[in-house]
């Protein structure tokens, strides 16, 4: 797959199961949570993948020090730790301390997916494919044109 740059078009869909948030009323959409379950063989490539790009490079090349999230022994507690260290140092010193925080409501689900595969330097196709599941029932087959999986081991990294 890697010498040819193809990934099997079967491997491209996902079957999305909508989980009833409690206390929601169960005729709006805004009452689920979607999980989408992809073929074990395309997870397995990609656990696969990950362990050659950790032989290739030294992962904590691919992201920056100071991103937390995605990766190992970097908690949510280590990162508002470091940033506390950082306010504290400034206050000593007498100095300006500046912060920025952002929150992109639904950042995973907004993603350009145009931009995306231009990072990824068209490395793989953007033909990727959901139906959803209610019950028994399976929905048709449609492209999925914005966001970027959840749950992936290689969501984290910064592809150049």
């Amino acid at each position: 797959m890697l010498t040819l740059s193809h990934f099997p078009g079967l491997w491209k869909y996902a079957e999305i199961i909508m989980i009833p948030k409690p206390g929601k009323p169960p005729h709006e959409p805004t009452s689920y949570r979607p999980i989408s379950l992809l073929p074990i063989i395309s997870k397995l490539f990609e656990r696969l993948l990950l362990q050659r790009i950790n032989e290739e490079h030294d992962p904590s090349t691919l992201l920056p020090s100071h991103q937390f999230a995605f990766r190992e022994r970097h908690s949510t507690i280590l990162q508002v730790h470091r940033l506390l260290n950082e306010i504290t140092a400034s206050l000593e010193e007498k100095k300006y301390c500046n912060a920025v925080f952002l929150d992109i409501c639904q950042a995973f689900y907004r993603i350009w997916h145009p931009g995306l595969l231009f990072k990824l330097k068209h490395a793989l196709t953007s033909n990727y494919y959901f139906a959803v599941r209610h019950n028994n029932t399976l929905s048709d087959h449609y492209p999925i044109e914005a966001g970027v999986p959840q749950g992936s081991v290689l969501g984290p990294l910064k592809l150049n």
